[in-house]
Formats: structure tokens, sequence, C-alpha cells
């Protein structure tokens, strides 16, 4: 792969991380006072104006921007308004339960949404296809909230098979991957068909069939590679998305991801753990974004091809 395409793509990473982060910083500094949200209305003004300096929020804006961006360089977000700890430390102890959600959701959104997606193209316009997209339709267009208390009402409630709530088994995980995992498997299915349709009337598959290339050989060794941008394109933007999606999830099912942090986080201006899961998002997204685009110039030649000219 061309070294200056990666080179581009990266740069342009880097600024858009640096965009976001800029951003979140200013919004949540210009919104309000968090010593207001944390300490009695009563309480001496000489005590908040104590904790106004110990947590650096007397100095001037572009100061604390600048010492908060260095830090955050380091890894260091500073330290948790409510307990006083680490921001970083906080953050690190949710991540492997969001991880752990985040990869069952995505195994089950590829497992789901692409044979799906193929399934439906190969039955075009034929009542399975309108069956199949009815489904993706669905997934992609139910709430994840609305979507959860249904599963808990009908797996917790009624049948008394799954828990409804809390982490430690497996049981407790799939209430939350389905709910997250049917949204993006829609979407992809979608994607998929639209991919499939364009490729399953090329030349070089009917070529293929003429050489006595089996269905399922046509379609999972020609047809599907050539397919692969489209997917590839939903596949990156699912992966950042999950992240968003997780943090209305964990709170149905009260599991204890970064997720559920933030949503504490953010009721209580706790400014070090915001902007340190806000970081975490972005740096996600990016780099999802990021393996879009290298996987685009990997999988055809012509993009990282026209880059180069671009470049002349």
């Amino acid at each position: 792969m061309n070294l200056r395409f990666v080179v581009v793509k990266a740069l342009r990473a880097v600024l858009t991380l640096w965009l976001v982060v800029t951003f979140v910083f200013v919004v949540l500094r210009v919104t309000g006072d968090p010593t207001e949200q944390l300490l009695p209305d009563d309480i001496d003004p000489g005590i908040r104006e104590y904790y106004r300096a110990a947590w650096g929020l007397d100095r001037p804006l572009w100061e604390q921007y600048l010492k908060y961006f260095q830090a955050a360089f380091h890894g260091d977000f500073g330290i948790s308004f409510r307990n006083g700890l680490p921001a970083a430390e906080l953050i690190w102890q949710r991540i492997p339960k969001t991880l752990e959600l985040g990869i069952a959701t995505f195994v089950t959104a590829l497992a789901m949404g692409i044979p799906l997606g193929v399934f439906a193209a190969l039955n075009r316009d034929r009542w399975l296809d309108r069956l199949t997209m009815s489904f993706a339709v669905f997934g992609f267009s139910m709430p994840n909230f609305f979507l959860g208390i249904l599963l808990i009402l009908l797996f917790a409630l009624h049948l008394r098979v799954l828990p409804s709530s809390g982490y430690g088994t497996v049981g407790h995980l799939v209430m939350p991957v389905i709910t997250l995992a049917t949204a993006f498997a829609g979407a992809i299915a979608r994607f998929t068909r639209s991919a499939m349709l364009e490729v399953l009337t090329r030349d070089y598959l009917r070529t293929a069939e003429a050489a006595g290339a089996g269905l399922s050989r046509r379609v999972w060794r020609h047809a599907l590679p050539n397919a692969a941008i489209p997917i590839v394109t939903i596949v990156g933007f699912s992966l950042g998305g999950m992240i968003g999606g997780a943090v209305i999830t964990e709170n149905v099912f009260a599991w204890p991801g970064v997720g559920r942090l933030l949503t504490s986080a953010v009721a209580d201006r706790d400014l070090s753990i915001v902007q340190g899961i806000v970081v975490l998002v972005a740096v996600t997204m990016v780099l999802a974004n990021l393996a879009v685009d290298l996987a685009y110039g990997w999988l055809d030649p012509r993009v990282r091809l026209g880059a180069r000219e671009r470049s002349r």
C-alpha cells in the first residue's frame, strides 16, 4: 500500500481527534460550574473556592485546556470530582466489561447480517427477500431502549429464563447483545444485499458458472469479495456506533460498563470522567474510520491510486 496514502489518512485521523477533544473540553467548561452540582447550595464560599482551586477550575480557560491536553496526551485525565480517584483508573476498570459486550455484539451482528444480506440478494423480489428485509428494517428502526425493555418483559418477567439485569454469567450477556446486535445486523444485511445485487450479474460470475463453479463457491469466493467495500463501510461505522448504543443498553440492563459510567458522570458533572470517556469514544471511532479507509486502499487499488493522483 502507498505510504503517502497511509500518512494522509493518519494525519486526518489525528486532526479529527484533536477537534473532537477540543470541542468537548470547551462545551463542558462553558455549560456551568461543577462545584454547583457537587456541593450544597448553602456551603461556605471559601470551601467552594478551595475545591475550585484544587480542581483547577479557577484558572483561565486556555490554561486549563493546555494543562488538560498535555496530561491527556500521557493518558492522565485528571481526578474524579465525585470520589477523588484517577479518572483513567475508573474508566479502565469498566473497559473490559464494555469490550466483552461490544465484541459479542460485533460478532453476532456480522454472523447475522452478512448471511441474511446474501440470502436476500439470491432471492431477489421473492417473498423470502421481502421477509428478510422486513426484519432488517425492524432491526435498525427499533430504539435500543424499547427493544431492551421488551426483551426484559418477555424473557425475564414472563418466561423467567434470563436475568433481567446485572453482570457475571453468559445469561446476563444474552439480552444486551441481542438488543445491540439487532440494529447493526439489520443495517449490515441491507448494505450486503445492495452490494451483492450489483455484482451478481457481472460477467466474471457467469464465466465462473460456465466453468462449473457451484453456487456456494461463486457467492463466497467471487461475489462477496468484490462486494466488500460497501460492507466494510457499514461495518466500520457500526463498530464506532456500538459505543454510543452501549450507553443506552448498559443503563437498561444495569451493565457495569463505560456507558453506564458516562451517564452517571454527566449527571454529576464529573468533567474528568466525561472527558476521558469522550476521548476513548473518539479514539475508537477515528480508528474504526481509519481502518475502513485503509481497507479501501487494500481492497480496491483504484482508491489509493486516486488519492495519489489528487496529491500531485
